[in-house]
């Protein structure tokens, strides 16, 4: 298959929602947020699917690698062939990609986070960094569409760590803060042992909000100007806040399950903010 054909098929196959957030543009911006997600997809598999680290930090230097001559004109992989063609139309630069290859190394070196300052550096490496070349795809125009772009990205990883509670304690990852986990007096050891608790609900209650407020933030830092141009953004909003509800409507049951969405209503949320502009 060629390049195009292999980013296509990565970001179908991970069943993710920012799929159906693509699905409402333009061709030409499609086509460079497919190859981009399909960036992100790869390192990020890298560390959840290889689980030698020794194994997998060699695979994320070859990603540096990769991306700096790629930079250089020198493209191997098909991510990057498919990439390569739209960044200087949308802006993408070298180290924007780097900084996501950071926020993945940052998995193989540390499984803690002592607090929000801590995880929220992290945060914006895997999910602010991709927020800011999303907009930029999709067609920034105000420069201050950025700084709400960091902060809807925090908002998605802060859901994302919430969802994965349990999957990530199976691979001995708490990005819960520990200072957090000592105010709700919940052990470390009750989360790799996946111990649902009142505490641990209230533990939840608490990132919960804090996930609201960003979405919130968020949404009032985006400059009117952008507003139509970043509805796959707000596509991304909506789908996830209504994620992070069912995970409070259903007590926080995230130690032994993955919370998740249906891809019909993924699709009618993303359609509802596309053709109504309603989140």
């Amino acid at each position: 298959m060629n390049p195009e054909q292999y980013v296509q098929e990565k970001a179908a196959a991970s069943g993710s929602s920012f799929y159906y957030a693509f699905l409402f543009l333009p061709a030409p911006r499609r086509a460079a947020i497919t190859a981009f997600y399909a960036f992100c997809r790869e390192v990020d598999d890298v560390v959840d699917e290889v689980h030698d680290p020794g194994v997998a930090a060699t695979k994320l230097a070859w990603w540096q690698t990769e991306v700096s001559q790629s930079f250089a004109d020198r493209p191997q992989h098909p991510v990057m062939q498919a990439l390569m063609p739209h960044t200087a139309a949308f802006g993408i630069e070298e180290r924007q990609l780097q900084d996501v290859i950071r926020g993945c190394q940052m998995d193989l070196e540390q499984t803690r986070y002592l607090d929000f300052p801590g995880l929220a550096r992290y945060c914006h490496l895997v999910a602010g960094v991709v927020g800011e070349v999303a907009a930029r795809i999709f067609g920034q125009r105000d420069e201050a569409t950025t700084v709400y772009a960091h902060k809807l990205g925090l908002a998605l990883q802060l859901t994302n760590v919430i969802r994965d509670v349990g999957e990530d304690a199976l691979r001995g990852r708490i990005y819960l803060p520990v200072n957090e986990l000592q105010q709700f007096d919940v052990k470390a050891h009750e989360i790799l042992n996946r111990v649902h608790s009142e505490r641990f609900v209230a533990l939840m209650r608490f990132q919960a909000e804090r996930a609201h407020r960003c979405y919130d933030e968020a949404l009032a830092l985006l400059p009117a100007v952008d507003r139509r141009s970043q509805k796959p953004g707000l596509m991304m909003a909506s789908i996830y806040r209504t994620l992070l509800r069912e995970i409070e409507r259903d007590s926080f049951q995230v130690l032994h399950q993955r919370v998740s969405l249906t891809p019909v209503r993924k699709l009618w949320l993303a359609w509802k903010v596309q053709a109504l502009g309603r989140l």
